[in-house]
This record gives C-alpha cells, structure tokens and sequence, in this order.
C-alpha cells in the first residue's frame, strides 16, 4: 500500500457505476423507470415526466426526495417500482473481489439507492460477501447524497472516522461534503450523469477503472 492510503482504515465505496461500470447502464433502466413512475403519478406525458424528474434530481439530490417532498410519495412504493430491473448486462467480476479483499481495514457500501436493490446487485458482481454493511437511503432517514447530514449519520452509524476513511464515487458532487468531513475522496470519472455541484477541487484522486485503480494500489492480485 502506497505511503499515502497508510492512515486509511476504512474503504466506502458506491454502488451504481462505481461497482460495476457505468457503460452497464444499469441506472439508465431506473431512470427510465423512473420517468414512467412520475407520468403515472402527476398523469403527464413522458417528455414532461422526465423535465420533473431530472430538476427533482439536481435540487433534492434524488428525483425520490423531490416526490416524498411535494407529492407525498410512499419510498418502499417507489424504491421497489424503480429497482425493478434485469441486472444482466453485469457479471461477476472475480478480479475486483479479489481486489477489495485485499484493501486492509473495512469495507462498507454507502449509497442512495436501498439495501434490497443493493444486494442483488453485489451477488451479481460476486461482492456478496465483500462489504460489511450497506448504508442505504432508507438508513439516512430519505436525506441522500450530498446532503451533510446523510455523512454524518453514516459515519455515527458505523462508527466510522472520517479522517481515516476513503470514499469511492462516480458522483463528484458526491464526494464535497465526504472532503469536507477529513475523508480522501477518489473520483470515478467515467461518464456518468453529474448534475450540478461539480467541484474538481473536492478530489483527491481521478480515476476511471476501480480495479485497474486497486490494483496500482495492491500490485498484483493474481
């Protein structure tokens, strides 16, 4: 391990196109599925669905947050509605696993998706036993990523230091309130819808691939 990840005690890490790559297009199937909930819902043609959706998104950090906030919208309803979807353009990926086995300390998934939805997605990719906990939108009470307070209560929950910890996020917005805390922030650059609140000066470290990331960490994990 680099001199510089020598303090790291504790390995977070997202889930949707960090994990797994954001070319599966895993979250273009909830998006998608998403903009069907919202039409259904307000009785709205999709093109006005999808306006709604993505602002809920940019100003409440999940398009959830946004219906729970003026529609009343139940979050089990939707969660479960919007996860819905065949996980086959992912795979498992022995070499990733083998990776994050390897990272000394914890290991904890933090995302604003819910734990069900998460789980089935880590057995996919062969991550079923590699993580600890999952902390999902559900544990942070509906306030998501980036809000503040969502850092605090999973640091609180998992007893987690933010100063020896390292948050993995393909979501550079993401990754400003991690920084603030005392987290190394690492940035997956991959492609990946930002929104707004993109600050580059939150990043300690870009990358594009997690594994061939952790690999130049680790060295060889044959």
């Amino acid at each position: 391990m680099p001199p510089a990840f020598d303090h790291i005690r504790a390995w977070i890490f997202d889930l949707d196109n960090t994990l797994y790559p954001a070319s599966a297009d895993l979250f273009g199937q909830i998006d998608r599925r998403m903009t069907a909930y919202v039409a259904r819902l307000l009785d709205v043609p999709p093109e006005q669905a999808l306006t709604i959706q993505k602002r809920y998104f940019h100003e409440h950090g999940t398009t959830l947050s946004g219906l729970m906030a003026y529609h009343g919208v139940d979050p089990h309803e939707f969660l479960t509605d919007v996860h819905a979807i065949e996980l086959d353009a992912i795979a498992e990926d022995a070499r990733l696993a083998r990776l994050i086995a390897r990272l000394p300390g914890r290991k904890l998934v933090f995302t604003n998706g819910d734990e069900s939805y998460a789980h089935r997605v880590l057995a996919k990719l062969g991550l079923g036993a590699s993580f600890e906990a999952v902390h999902d939108i559900h544990a942070c009470a509906y306030v998501p990523k980036p809000d503040p307070t969502a850092y605090a209560g999973f640091c609180a929950r998992w007893q987690v230091d933010p100063t020896t910890a390292l948050f993995v996020e393909d979501m550079a917005r993401n990754l400003v309130p991690a920084k603030a805390l005392g987290m190394t922030t690492v940035w997956i650059d991959n492609g990946s819808e930002q929104g707004p609140g993109t600050d580059l000066a939150a990043i300690d470290h870009r990358i594009t691939d997690l594994a061939d990331w952790l690999h130049s960490l680790l060295g060889d994990d044959l």
